[in-house]
């Protein structure tokens, strides 16, 4: 070989294909080069690592909780970290390869090769990277409430509303998750009956279920015939879809910790009204002959929370203050999420995603269904109706897009700290 020392072909090719070749295509050639992680994402990752090394000398010479418990949250940052360099490092020295003029031809053609599958190594371990630089949703891991009710459009509202209530049981059925529902009232405000749907509250009990739903949150439209037109026209109705972190009537442990005044989740009950009344229902049920209804008001906000589902006044109690404590402790969140939202916003829009944003369109005649904020439009509106897997693929398209909101937040952030 001229212009290189000479080495066996066997050695040649192992020495230039140390990355795997599970993927048969490069998927992404703008974000495979090393520029794609921004340098304020990528000089984070570095500061933490280094945090990482002095945390680990630290526990190295003993014990410490919260040193071990801060290594562990900034673990995956490190270890994704080597990655990158690893797969940054192999796609560089390839490409140097083939244009040094002194290297051998049949050493480029090899290094050629593999630069696709090396570039798409790269590109996957700067999304990993990216992603572990995401903060955690305080409320990710937690179970969740998801509130619906009917907007805009009447009584084909309420009966989208009904479906949209059906969608997620059957999703929830199909992957596992533990679901009760917690309210349930029809347009005359009785508890569930054939009659549209007024409010439902779904709770799904399953841990880490607020993450899984989070994307759901906002105006969800309609666009369908419906079975009272007669002339065949397409009507536009609208439900609204609230998600909401889910807690215990108890606290326990530090992300439910009920007593802590400066926790999200405190509610001082000198600061909670509460009426009991006696349940609207059908002339002699057992609801509407015992004061078994429940309504709770949080006085500084004028948050009201009802429940009347049960014939159990203590039930009923407990219920509302699980919804009560979910919707203030969702509150608390927004209202600092507006705040950071504002300080960023000369560095760079984020949008922010919540009860008065129309979030997707169901179209029946089309068979379409198309979320507005990831872009994603797919045609088996059979299957999203039935919790289906073409649902998963819609919510997972949302679960990115926010990543990519929360990924520009970080870097606005670091960006406004850095000119301080």
């Amino acid at each position: 070989m001229r212009g290189a020392p000479w080495i066996c072909r066997p050695c040649l090719i192992r020495a230039l294909r140390p990355l795997s070749r599970r993927h048969a295509r490069f998927q992404s050639n703008a974000a495979a080069n090393p520029e794609s992680i921004s340098p304020a994402l990528l000089s984070r990752a570095h500061a933490l690592a280094a945090e990482h090394s002095q945390l680990a000398q630290k526990l190295a010479n003993g014990f410490d909780a919260r040193a071990a418990k801060k290594l562990g949250e900034i673990s995956a940052v490190a270890n994704a970290l080597k990655e990158w360099e690893k797969a940054n490092e192999s796609l560089t020295e390839l490409r140097t390869l083939i244009r040094d003029p002194s290297t051998d031809d049949e050493l480029r053609s090899l290094a050629s090769d593999d630069v696709a599958s090396s570039a798409e190594q790269l590109d996957q371990a700067a999304q990993a990277l990216t992603t572990s630089l995401v903060p955690k949703h305080p409320f990710a891991s937690l179970p969740c409430l998801i509130e619906i009710r009917p907007g805009a459009g009447g009584s084909e509202a309420a009966i989208f509303a009904g479906d949209l209530l059906r969608m997620y049981q059957a999703y929830c059925s199909r992957i596992g998750l533990r679901t009760a529902l917690l309210k349930y009232e029809n347009a005359d405000g009785l508890p569930e009956s054939d009659s549209p749907l007024s409010e439902a509250v779904l709770e799904i009990e399953s841990e880490g279920a607020y993450g899984t739903f989070r994307c759901e949150a906002g105006v969800h439209r309609v666009q369908r015939v419906p079975a009272t037109e007669t002339k065949g026209r397409t009507h536009t109705s609208a439900a609204s879809v609230l998600v909401l972190p889910s807690f215990p009537s108890e606290g326990s442990g530090e992300m439910e910790d009920f007593d802590n005044p400066e926790s999200d989740y405190y509610i001082d009950p000198k600061e909670v009204r509460t009426d009991i009344m006696r349940a609207r229902g059908a002339g002699g049920q057992h609801v509407n002959t015992t004061d078994s209804a429940v309504r709770l008001t949080h006085l500084p906000t004028n948050t009201v929370v009802s429940i009347q589902d049960s014939r159990s006044q203590p039930k009923n109690r407990e219920k509302a203050w699980q919804l009560l404590r979910s919707r203030i402790a969702q509150a608390r969140r927004e209202k600092r999420e507006e705040e950071m939202v504002a300080m960023r916003r000369s560095v760079v829009g984020v949008a922010k995603m919540g009860r008065g944003d129309k979030v997707r369109t169901y179209n029946w005649g089309q068979q379409r269904v198309t979320d507005h904020r990831s872009g994603l439009t797919v045609h088996d509106l059979t299957d999203v109706m039935g919790g289906g897997h073409t649902l998963e693929k819609v919510m997972e398209s949302v679960r990115t897009w926010l990543i990519e909101r929360d990924i520009e937040a970080v870097i606005a952030g670091d960006e406004i700290n850095g000119d301080k």
